[in-house]
């Protein structure tokens, strides 16, 4: 009798489909972008490469850049937000953040909790020389950063156990939280005040302030956060931001459901 076959069989496997998709995972290893000759790692017949390559330009999952670099594109991010909760934060948070960063002059910077890390989802940028530059895309630790403190000092309480499990306390400066204790003192400091920061916890010079976003059950559904270096942003400076991200933060949490 024929042996069944399972989803995991490689009879199952599309070749074509194997091949695209692994040149959106190369791709994703190298933000700088590749030219084409540069993946060969692929080991892809140059032909079949460049009709992948136009395909997935043609679709908007992959772009290409004035130096005939390819680079991920934004449709794949537009994917992973559908894939989160309330994939509509990005654009009810859009002018409101665009508010602030005129206000303050600093980046602004949306984020939420996914599979025990933070992700950014929006980015405005400062206008200033000098400042901080957050893709989008970019993951961030529980332990340390701003925005993932913000979210998880208002989780239910088993929510926040089940976050708490995945964190690994690695020590990136002196100021990093390194014990589960540490961090669970710091997230009773976040409800007392409404917001959460960082004073160079994972990168040394830089600083953030955030809140979190809440939906009509007052759920932490992200955060909203000012990023700077610490030239500009000591604590004084970054406290008295505080008061601003907050009211972000409820102006956002307002337009979601």
């Amino acid at each position: 009798m024929a042996k069944r076959q399972t989803a995991k069989s490689p009879s199952y496997l599309v070749p074509a489909l194997e091949r695209g998709l692994k040149i959106l995972e190369l791709l994703a290893e190298n933000p700088g972008g590749l030219l084409m000759g540069e993946m060969g790692a692929l080991d892809l017949p140059s032909a079949s490469l460049y009709r992948m390559l136009v395909t997935l330009t043609e679709m908007g999952y992959v772009v290409r850049d004035n130096a005939d670099r390819y680079h991920l594109g934004r449709k794949l991010l537009t994917l992973g937000y559908k894939g989160l909760d309330h994939a509509g934060l990005p654009e009810k948070s859009a002018a409101p953040m665009r508010a602030l960063r005129n206000a303050v002059n600093e980046t602004v910077v949306l984020g939420v909790l996914s599979g025990g890390e933070g992700v950014v989802l929006d980015t405005v940028r400062s206008e200033q020389a000098v400042c901080v530059s957050v893709r989008i895309g970019h993951h961030f630790p529980l332990h340390t950063a701003a925005p993932a403190k913000a979210i998880l000092a208002f989780l239910p309480e088993d929510e926040l156990e089940s976050q708490l499990k995945k964190i690994v306390y690695t020590k990136f400066t002196d100021r990093t939280l390194t014990s589960r204790k540490a961090l669970l003192a710091e997230l009773k400091k976040v409800r007392s005040e409404g917001v959460a920061y960082d004073f160079g916890e994972e990168v040394s010079d830089l600083r953030c302030v955030a809140a979190p976003v809440f939906d009509s059950r007052s759920y932490p559904v992200g955060a909203i956060w000012i990023t700077g270096p610490e030239s500009r942003l000591n604590e004084e400076k970054l406290r008295s931001m505080a008061a601003q991200v907050k009211a972000t933060a409820d102006q956002i949490g307002l337009n979601i459901i």
